[in-house]
């Protein structure tokens, strides 16, 4: 079950960095500046959600 867990935590980190480059390789290519902040408020909120599900997964799997 610890694996399902892990899976989970892997695919919000995994979530928050495809976020990121995507609003990196937008700001970088100098395209729609709306659009890096919109990704931008999505990796912030991703990060949370992130937090959020490691928190609840320490607090409720420590011995």
């Amino acid at each position: 079950m610890e694996a399902g867990y892990r899976y989970l935590v892997f695919a919000a980190l995994l979530a928050v960095a495809a976020v990121l480059l995507a609003g990196l390789w937008n700001m970088l290519r100098g395209q729609n500046p709306n659009l890096s902040q919109t990704l931008m408020r999505w990796r912030v909120g991703l990060q949370f959600l992130a937090i959020v599900i490691m928190m609840v997964l320490v607090y409720f799997l420590r011995p």
